[in-house]
């Protein structure tokens, strides 16, 4: 009995900066691409949420420009108004160090990447199989879809499983190595105040002492109408407080925030991020796993743990993969 199933030139597994970065490129050139995402929404950690009239960042706060590439993404975007400056530092030597964020928030930079991509959300792939010379991805959901490209930008662990479960081997040394790509987890607090918090202009503070990594206030960078306080745990206090109860963790954090937050909770929210950043790199910014059909992983672990680094992987699985279709 023939199966019937969607089709697309190229399937992209997660709606993340590397996915949408690699769709975005692919798109332009011509390619039918579809996007698969687990979620409800584009962007992973470029993460925004609201509570009331409070609006939070809670994944990836900032981007910082390093190449030339995403210099001109964030210049374009800048233009459109869907990013904005948020401070600049000074490094060594005088050089101006810009951070810029999202407008009206973070996930506003992935919304525009999704326009004119295919994209359909609360779909995750459950097992993958070679068909001929295509893939052919089964959902959770029960639909199929059929691709002749593939690219997988999860975080390692879940690409890696889903490998597993798909019985999928990888030779030795590249199951080695992936196997060693491991990720900081991160506990975030999302705090609505009566009133304005202590953080110092700009908005942010890396307290140097434990369990608190970063505070942002929301209101001074821009996003928030009212006072609201992202809290990221350091990796430590999230891992060792992971599988307790997330109201309690965040109960501390808040304890261990209040020099810094001078006004009242009224209102808090707990996020757990599993996948963080990712501790390793891996030597290329993607890694070819199947020539014919093509298969290639990307994500923040290919190109360094910056938004940067993640739209950096994508472009460069997009330009493989288009390599890989000429001479499929």
């Amino acid at each position: 009995m023939s199966i019937k199933a969607l089709s697309a030139d190229i399937l992209i597994v997660g709606a993340g900066m590397a996915g949408l970065s690699a769709a975005a490129h692919l798109h332009n050139k011509g390619y039918q691409v579809l996007v698969v995402e687990k979620s409800r929404g584009v962007g992973g950690r470029l993460a925004s949420r609201r509570i009331g009239q409070a609006t939070f960042d809670h994944g990836a706060q900032f981007m910082t420009v390093r190449y030339p590439r995403f210099a001109s993404a964030v210049a374009q975007w800048q233009q459109i108004g869907v990013v904005q400056e948020w401070f600049t530092s000074t490094l060594p030597g005088n050089k101006a160090h810009v951070r810029w964020c999202g407008y009206p928030s973070m996930s506003a930079v992935a919304k525009d990447l999704a326009k004119g991509t295919a994209v359909t959300f609360e779909q995750r792939v459950v097992f993958l199989e070679q068909r001929d010379n295509d893939w052919l991805v089964s959902m959770a959901s029960g639909e199929m879809i059929s691709a002749t490209a593939l690219l997988l930008t999860p975080p390692v662990p879940q690409t890696l499983a889903l490998f597993n479960a798909s019985s999928i081997f990888l030779p030795t040394g590249t199951m080695k190595r992936l196997s060693s790509l491991t990720y900081d987890r991160c506990i975030a607090v999302l705090a609505v105040l009566n009133g304005p918090s202590a953080i110092p202009i700009p908005g942010c503070i890396a307290p140097s002492q434990n369990p608190i990594s970063w505070m942002a206030d929301n209101q001074q960078k821009g996003i928030s109408k009212v006072p609201a306080v992202t809290i990221h745990a350091d990796a430590s206090f999230s891992y060792e407080h992971w599988d307790l109860d997330r109201q309690k963790s965040g109960s501390i954090l808040l304890s261990s925030a209040q020099p810094w937050l001078s006004s009242k909770v009224i209102d808090f929210q707990v996020h757990g991020w599993k996948y963080a950043k990712p501790k390793q790199i891996h030597k290329d910014p993607s890694l070819t796993i199947s020539l014919s059909p093509p298969c290639i992983l990307a994500g923040d672990a290919f190109a360094g743990p910056r938004v940067e680094g993640a739209a950096r992987s994508g472009w460069a699985a997009a330009e493989a993969l288009e390599n890989l279709i000429r001479n499929h």
